[in-house]
């Protein structure tokens, strides 16, 4: 009987093993699909980037095409100011020959018919050039040219202004954009260090071994992305996108971790991070927690038995009666202390 009794108890936990290995497998599944969108989101974010890079170098592009635009509005500007002058220097020469003939009680017309046929453009210039010499010696003053040459000199000095004002705010912003990019440049290239020897110290104790590095994609460290290198132990250097859940996981892991050592955050939390891993990987995992839990408090959610062996406070729900749910919380160094008791 008691032999019987053995083996329906057996029965009963190999179906229990059975119906708990099930979600476990629901889980994986569920991990590697929301892997495999990560992986289509991040393809999508840079796509984005790049997007938005061609947006920005199409800004730049217009910026300059303006300002070579306003450098020719200032010149056609110029141009038109100076034809004006002319315009009006000439207004003024027609007006006084005009006042002149009138004075003379001659009419322009009369004069064009009396003009003898050999006369010609030249020689009535040159006649005039001395005439108009002779008037200067004279000492005569036009004072409407005085009070034109006044107006335009105060002008001149005003967008004289304005184009040492625009000059000096582009110097000032180039000057700006070129300390930005210098800073961003030391900046990324010390971070991206610290991170990489990071991710190679803490890589081999997470998988027992093998190694992993950071890898730049572009030379230029403004537009570059960065690819994760990783060698588990037993296989060859690859890029993280061809390796299982579980080390992709174990990866994430060790990135993660060599970013906390840079900067650490008041406390982490990490949910079913040790789902996909066996239980070698899970006791490495829940060490390294353990290890870099000095510097982070670390909560994770779990369902591993080794995971919740390391952990210092465990806290879990419980149904003591049917319909009514209750938090409990178990210090474990506490627990172990009563039970030797």
């Amino acid at each position: 009987m008691q032999k019987e009794r053995i083996e329906e108890r057996l029965e009963i936990l190999r179906e229990s093993r059975e119906s708990a290995e099930e979600p476990i497998e629901d889980l994986q599944m569920q991990l590697e699909g929301l892997l495999d969108r990560r992986l289509a989101e991040e393809e999508k974010l840079g796509g984005a980037r790049d997007a938005l890079e061609e947006i920005d170098q199409e800004v730049r592009d217009k910026e300059q095409r303006r300002s070579r635009i306003d450098h020719q509005i200032q010149d056609v500007r110029s141009s038109l100011e100076k034809l004006k002058m002319e315009s009006q220097a000439l207004e003024i020469r027609s007006g006084n020959h005009i006042e002149q003939l009138q004075e003379l009680d001659v009419k322009l017309q009369e004069i064009l018919e009396q003009l003898p046929e050999g006369a010609n453009e030249k020689d009535w210039a040159e006649e005039l050039e001395k005439i108009g010499n002779r008037i200067q010696r004279l000492g005569a003053i036009n004072l409407a040219a005085i009070e034109e040459y006044q107006v335009q000199s105060e002008r001149k000095t005003y967008l004289d202004s304005q184009n040492d004002d625009l000059m000096e705010a582009l110097e000032t912003l180039d000057n700006a954009i070129r300390k930005i990019d210098r800073e961003t440049r030391q900046r990324f290239k010390e971070t991206f260090d610290q991170v990489n020897s990071g991710l190679q110290a803490l890589f081999p104790k997470v998988f027992g071994g093998g190694n992993a590095y950071l890898e730049l994609t572009g030379e230029d460290l403004l537009e570059t992305g960065v690819a994760i290198m990783a060698r588990p132990p037993g296989k060859k250097n690859s890029t993280i996108h061809l390796l299982s859940g579980g080390e992709k996981a174990l990866t994430a892991i060790a990135l993660v971790f060599s970013i906390f050592q840079l900067n650490p955050a008041p406390f982490c939390m990490l949910d079913e991070v040790d789902a996909p891993l066996d239980d070698a990987n899970v006791g490495r995992y829940a060490n390294m927690v353990k290890e870099m839990s000095k510097q982070v408090q670390f909560i994770y959610i779990t369902h591993n038995k080794i995971a919740m062996e390391l952990g210092d406070q465990l806290m879990g729900v419980t149904m003591h009666e049917p319909g009514c749910s209750r938090l409990v919380s178990v210090d474990v160094e506490e627990a172990a202390a009563l039970a030797e008791a």
